[in-house]
């Protein structure tokens, strides 16, 4: 069975009453993303090198290296990363790392960091690409090699899944491996909920490019941390008066961890601490707390 049905309709009118802990109005989540090191590359086999989400982009290079695209991704993971990283030490807050597992493997001081800092880990894929026409064998193996690795440079396994660009099998290949809380392949709704698809309850925890960083780099996108800044505030700030609803706030260490973006971030995380009733926490406790208040109604 491949993921092929589709639920239109959702909660409609009437979302259930998210009853997040401490009457928090609303659920944020701050997931950085940790990717540099596993996008495309011809030393990876891929062919081509990487061209898109970073400074330079155009065209990839085929059958060769691209040294721009290359040291942009580099940015994230030397320099970008800590400054992000210390946003979050400074406010106490907590956050999501989305990491992709060979990235891990080769920054063994991020990976160390990030078991320090207490974040939990979204598991992000093995490799940085597009899984839509992987061979199912094969990115099989990739949801155990990620999981794998995670558990060995972080000393935990992820209990979270999100490849970004994945293959009719993804959701069923995560399913079959077993440990998952949930998954985040969706952009559906501005709450979890409950997918039936696979012989049991699945929870889905959906994630966002709406309010995420990549729109540096996107149409109807963000040039200044200022733009960053009020258009994920307006974001918070309406579902905030709704009340009862979830937003995840996408990042990457070497697009929004440039001195000139992360002022923004840090007046959103401000603004964020400002209003009462606000649970900033990482997506397993999410997770966690919709298993347990909002359990599957139905088998099929």
């Amino acid at each position: 069975m491949t993921q092929t049905k589709r639920d239109l309709v959702g909660y409609g009118r009437t979302p259930p009453d998210a009853q997040w802990p401490k009457g928090a109005r609303i659920a944020v989540n701050f997931c950085l993303n940790y990717e540099e090191g596993a996008e495309r590359h011809i030393d990876h086999g891929d062919g081509q090198s990487e061209s898109i989400l970073h400074e330079v982009g155009g065209d990839p290079r085929i059958g060769a290296r691209d040294l721009n695209s290359e040291s942009m991704y580099e940015y994230g993971s030397r320099a970008g990363f800590w400054r992000v990283l210390k946003c979050f030490e400074d406010r106490g807050l907590d956050f999501t790392i989305n990491a992709v597992g060979q990235a891990l493997t080769l920054n063994p001081d991020a990976a160390q960091a990030i078991a320090d800092s207490g974040a939990d880990i979204h598991a992000h894929g093995w490799r940085w690409i597009d899984y839509a026409d992987m061979p199912e064998d094969q990115e099989r193996s990739h949801i155990r090699q990620t999981v794998a690795e995670i558990e060995r440079l972080i000393g935990r396994a992820p209990v979270g899944w999100y490849t970004g660009r994945p293959s009719l099998n993804t959701r069923r290949l995560v399913i079959e491996q077993g440990g998952f809380l949930y998954d985040s392949d969706s952009y559906a709704d501005d709450l979890p909920y409950w997918c039936y698809d696979y012989g049991r309850p699945h929870l889905i925890l959906p994630y966002s490019i709406d309010t995420n960083d990549s729109r540096f780099f996107r149409t109807s996108g963000f040039v200044t941390g200022d733009d960053f800044f009020q258009y994920n505030r307006d974001a918070f700030d309406i579902l905030y008066q709704e009340g009862g609803r979830m937003v995840t706030v996408g990042l990457h260490a070497r697009l929004i961890g440039r001195p000139g973006r992360i002022g923004g971030l840090m007046r959103l995380l401000d603004h964020m601490m400002a209003q009462d009733d606000v649970w900033i926490g990482r997506r397993e406790d999410i997770a966690r707390h919709w298993i347990a208040t909002h359990p599957p109604t139905e088998e099929r």
